[in-house]
């Protein structure tokens, strides 16, 4: 097949795109020397505990050192970090999750219940602009809940200063199967065609605008079915037009990871990177995430916020 992802490639076209090189990349390690301020490496995946980062976090030169390492390993390493008691209090998500059941339940009365794209129509609860709907409820607890020194740091590393939050909760119901896997905004979210309407460069663009992450507001054992993630894969540079092809899903079943997760944990990624809810085979855990997408200064979100309603 042509090797499309190479420095020349000026489009993608969807039937020239090189599984082996793509393999390729899935086979890199991340090594412990790459990630020094990791407590652990799991799949792949390197483990932040903000118990023992909080001295990194209070000097300007040892937080820049910290940030270049994350940006590093959402860049070019395994594109995913995940970060254990980003909440090291979780009192807060005891004042949050509730509000967010409230929210589901009333919408669903109202015949606004929002779903989930990428999965079964109808299986999954979502609360579309979570963050807007929390701030209007409880002003005060969104305030607790948003100043947190982990996600303010990690959003920096990848985004730079001035970042726009969004937010949408996500509830997976026991039963409910796994989603297709998938990239995310913006290119991800558009279809085959229009996406190969877009140079490579802006291919390369998008994932720097954008950071993906969750916040678990319960415990997510493999079982209930934590987001399957295929470490490296952002970088193949074609990939946002790859990923709805079947030999590239196929590998993607294959090849996929999943972290478990306690309350109070987070979990971050490059918006490239393939990947995809898990099936919560768990009669007993109702997985409730809240989906945080940052975006960029100089990008465009994708959800609408009345931010100066929020402000006032």
């Amino acid at each position: 097949m042509k090797n499309v992802s190479n420095l020349t490639a000026t489009y993608y076209e969807s039937d020239a795109f090189d599984l082996s090189e793509f393999t390729g990349l899935l086979d890199q390690t991340t090594r412990v020397e790459d990630v020094p301020h990791a407590s652990s490496i799991e799949t792949n995946i390197p483990v932040y505990d903000m118990l023992e980062l909080g001295a990194v976090l209070e000097e300007d030169k040892t937080r820049r050192q910290l940030m270049a390492e994350w940006a590093q390993v959402l860049s070019r390493g395994a594109g995913v970090l995940a970060i254990k008691r980003a909440y090291v209090d979780t009192a807060v998500l005891d004042k949050v999750t509730p509000i967010f059941k409230r929210i589901i339940s009333e919408e669903k009365l109202r015949g606004g219940g929002g779903g989930d794209h990428f999965a079964a129509s109808g299986k999954n609860d979502r609360i579309w602009n979570s963050l807007q709907k929390l701030c209007e409820i409880a002003p005060n607890v969104y305030l607790e809940y948003f100043a947190n020194t982990a996600i303010a740091t990690v959003c920096e590393a990848w985004l730079g200063p001035n970042v726009q939050m969004t937010a949408q909760v996500n509830l997976v119901c026991p039963g409910v199967e796994a989603q297709q896997t998938h990239c995310d905004y913006h290119l991800g979210f558009q279809s085959a065609d229009v996406s190969a309407l877009y140079p490579a460069h802006v291919h390369d663009i998008s994932p720097v605008l954008t950071l993906q992450g969750a916040i678990a507001h319960c415990d997510t054992p493999l079982e209930s079915g934590p987001t399957k993630l295929l470490p490296f894969s952002q970088t193949y540079r074609p990939g946002y037009a790859a990923w709805r092809r079947e030999d590239f899903r196929q590998l993607f079943e294959e090849r996929n990871v999943q972290l478990s997760l306690a309350k109070g944990d987070a979990l971050f990624f490059n918006p490239a990177l393939f990947h995809a809810a898990g099936a919560n085979t768990r009669q007993d855990v109702h997985r409730l995430v809240n989906l945080l997408q940052i975006s960029s200064a100089f990008g465009r979100a994708m959800e609408s916020v009345d931010r100066d309603k929020m402000c006032k």
